[in-house]
């Protein structure tokens, strides 16, 4: 079975121009034409393709691609497997990006006196103030913004460092948890769920049961919350709103 130009552009979600070029280059040469002239791709050509553009995906040039898809000691495994270890290294790294804006957002951004290298070493390439605006804009006027610029004011790296560390471990044990199939409502997530809430009382700000429903919320309808929880695990904004709202109706009863 073969394919028009028109019909692989549309399945690969590339221009006609785009094909165009890849044959023009030798990248992604056409194995036939019709009658008319007209460029015909195989399932073969298919397969290249989507090698193509998942090279191109990570920001392979296209030299590059075109050298490590005709390499003569590599078989479709090698490419698999290399594509493995890239995408593990990229989710990796996407995964502490999304960390330091939950991070961020969670500490209110407030009074951060780090130096610009210390910074660099708890946040990332993440600019922590980068929200600073907005969270004085929503909160400003709360006891909850106060407070948080009182308690982080002095923090020092080590402070800053220890506190996301926590946070990281106790989402990494929610995680853990809605994996193993274990209901939100059940005790262990919502003391889980407790210890979340304790955390954000003793670093930021006091957070009664209330406050920690109205995050859990949030986490479920901020696009911003919601990705990051879906980084560590597919389900888990949702999972930790249920284990918050269990632990808070639980401590209310």
């Amino acid at each position: 079975m073969s394919h028009s130009v028109g019909q692989v552009a549309g399945f690969a979600g590339v221009t006609v121009r785009t094909l165009h070029h890849y044959d023009d280059i030798g990248l992604l040469a056409p194995s036939g034409r019709s009658r008319a002239g007209h460029r015909r791709y195989t399932d073969a050509d298919l397969d290249r393709l989507q090698q193509i553009l998942f090279y191109r995906e990570l920001g392979f040039p296209l030299d590059e691609v075109a050298a490590l898809l005709d390499d003569p000691q590599a078989d479709p495994r090698a490419h698999l497997r290399r594509q493995h270890d890239l995408l593990t290294a990229r989710i990796e790294r996407l995964q502490k990006m999304a960390a330091a804006v939950e991070h961020a957002l969670e500490a209110r951004t407030m009074g951060i006196s780090l130096t610009p290298e210390e910074r660099f070493e708890v946040f990332g390439d993440h600019d922590p103030d980068q929200y600073e605006d907005e969270v004085r804009e929503r909160w400003g006027d709360t006891d909850a913004y106060r407070q948080s610029r009182q308690r982080t004011a002095s923090y020092t790296k080590e402070d800053w460092k220890r506190v996301t560390e926590e946070l990281d471990s106790l989402h990494r044990r929610m995680a853990d948890l809605m994996s193993a199939g274990t209901p939100a409502g059940s005790g262990e997530a919502m003391d889980t769920a407790e210890e979340h809430r304790l955390l954000i009382t003793r670093a930021y700000y006091d957070c009664g049961h209330g406050m920690h429903t109205c995050l859990g919320e949030m986490y479920v309808a901020d696009p911003r919350f919601t990705r990051t929880y879906e980084n560590i695990r597919p389900g888990l904004a949702v999972y930790l709103r249920d284990a918050i709202v269990a632990n808070a109706a639980r401590h209310d009863g």
